[in-house]
């Protein structure tokens, strides 16, 4: 049995307390590995080599660091298959997603950010007697907290644009799915990243949380989960007033017009629905569709949800895997319960897969009012509702009628409709016939209760650095 080793100072080393959890197969049920159980103490520890490694990392050359990202990124491509396959045992999701975009996406974000630095310059403003020069400088030590859905993506989706900007990191992956960060801590080292620079620990959050968020030390803290927990983590930033951003959950809407490319709107939404069992903070759980189109619309989709193949995540015509956790499977269940006794009719799905594993089919449910808790609460799981609307204005109130505001998607082929109708929806990213096209120059991010701050391009970089101005008079400039 694998048995899983923070990452402090440069070493791979024990939990001081040598505790462990169970890390358990989504797929099997099966305990394939042990995580450290980390407490307070490791915690301070991976702080203290973070701060001790800061001053000498924030002077190291931009073109040094810019080095040590592409051999990272080389490291993880030439890993591709064998970090993949971590991947789906970890979190349950199809080897091929993994393959495809979640190991890929890792890479891309090491060379972005190396990309990104190397045009992230200071600015001059000169004036008839001064010279005015703006720089950026790193922070110091900051956190990097990451979820399950999408583990090594999101986690060098923080750390990448932390690092490139000179500051020293102290990340915690989810101890449910640490696989991946532990193997990336492994190419780090292999890599040669200067002790300290980097620090990962594993281990329950309350276990640590208030050091990690709380500690003097730490001068920013970037968080991706959910709601409820990014409010705790603000409410605990602030007490010193370190910066913060969240990227909290999603109730996000679909929006259907008739005068959409049908076929596609179809094909997209069934992905944007289910893609990662439905584990994406961006996926579309609430569908709209136009009433002209409407029951042609949702039986298409049910038909379609229907004929996903569910299984094991290693046979590559698997469409979905298993959810993450068992707790996680049993939330998901007990939401589809309460949509029933709210009235709601299951159009597919419905119900868990019979055997080992937790694995639940594709549900999509019809008849619920958009006030009712199936169509307020992040539900976060192969579970979407689909809603006839009439006008424009209706369905408008209809997807900016819940606390969240992380994404939107409209399809149409009406162009001054499309803006109109992005222009009206809060949220902080909206895609127009089309879903998850990501350039990594464009801010990511939410409003509401989906987030604060935004992350991606210069943003990021923005984010982990404090802006300086200095002036200098001159005399007869």
């Amino acid at each position: 049995m694998i048995q899983i080793e923070n990452y402090i100072d440069g070493k791979l080393v024990a939990p001081l307390s040598g505790k462990y959890l169970d890390n358990i197969n989504p797929a099997t049920e099966e305990v394939y590995s042990q995580v450290p159980a980390s407490q307070k103490e490791d915690v301070l520890n991976a702080i203290a080599a973070a701060k001790k490694a800061f001053p000498a990392w924030s002077k190291t050359s931009v073109e040094q660091r810019i080095e040590y990202f592409y051999k990272i990124a080389a490291m993880i491509r030439d890993k591709h298959e064998e970090l993949a396959l971590a991947e789906s045992r970890d979190n349950g999701k199809p080897v091929k997603l993994a393959m495809r975009v979640d190991i890929p996406r890792a890479w891309q974000n090491l060379e972005f950010y190396a990309k990104a630095m190397s045009q992230f310059h200071a600015e001059s403003y000169v004036s008839n007697s001064s010279i005015n020069y703006t720089t950026y400088n790193p922070l110091g030590v900051v956190t990097c907290i990451s979820p399950w859905n999408l583990p090594l993506y999101l986690f060098t989706w923080k750390i990448a644009p932390a690092l490139i900007t000179g500051n020293t990191v102290v990340a915690k992956p989810s101890e449910v799915t640490p696989m991946t960060a532990y193997l990336f801590s492994q190419i780090v080292k292999e890599a040669g990243l200067p002790d300290g620079v980097l620090n990962i620990l594993h281990g329950l959050g309350p276990d640590m949380g208030d050091t990690l968020v709380g500690h003097e030390d730490i001068k920013a803290v970037s968080f991706t989960g959910s709601t409820a927990t990014g409010k705790y983590i603000a409410n605990k930033a602030a007490e010193s007033f370190k910066k913060v951003s969240l990227e909290m959950g999603g109730k996000n809407p679909n929006i259907v017009f008739d005068d959409c490319d049908y076929e596609k709107a179809l094909k997209t939404t069934i992905h944007s629905s289910f893609a990662n069992q439905g584990q994406i903070c961006l996926c579309g759980s609430r569908i709209y569709v136009q009433k002209s189109i409407y029951d042609k619309f949702k039986n298409d989709l049910a038909e379609a949800a229907n004929k996903l193949k569910i299984g094991d995540p290693t046979d590559s015509k698997t469409a979905q895997g298993a959810v993450v956790s068992k707790s996680h499977y049993e939330k998901i269940l007990s939401y589809i319960e309460i949509a029933k006794k709210e009235g709601g009719t299951i159009l597919s799905g419905g119900e868990a897969v019979e055997g080992k594993g937790y694995f639940i089919k594709p549900t999509l449910i019809e008849n619920l009012d958009i006030n009712c808790q199936s169509n307020q609460d992040e539900i976060f799981g192969p579970v979407a509702t689909i809603t006839p609307f009439e006008t424009e204005s209706d369905v408008i109130a209809m997807a900016n009628g819940t606390r969240y505001g992380l994404s939107a998607t409209v399809w149409t082929g009406d162009v001054n409709k499309a803006h109109r109708v992005a222009s009206e929806i809060d949220a902080g990213i909206v895609w127009v016939n089309c879903w998850l096209n990501r350039d990594l120059r464009t801010p990511f991010g939410g409003v509401k209760n989906s987030g604060l701050g935004r992350e991606g391009g210069k943003d990021a970089l923005h984010f982990f650095t404090e802006v300086k101005n200095t002036c200098i008079q001159v005399e007869n400039l």
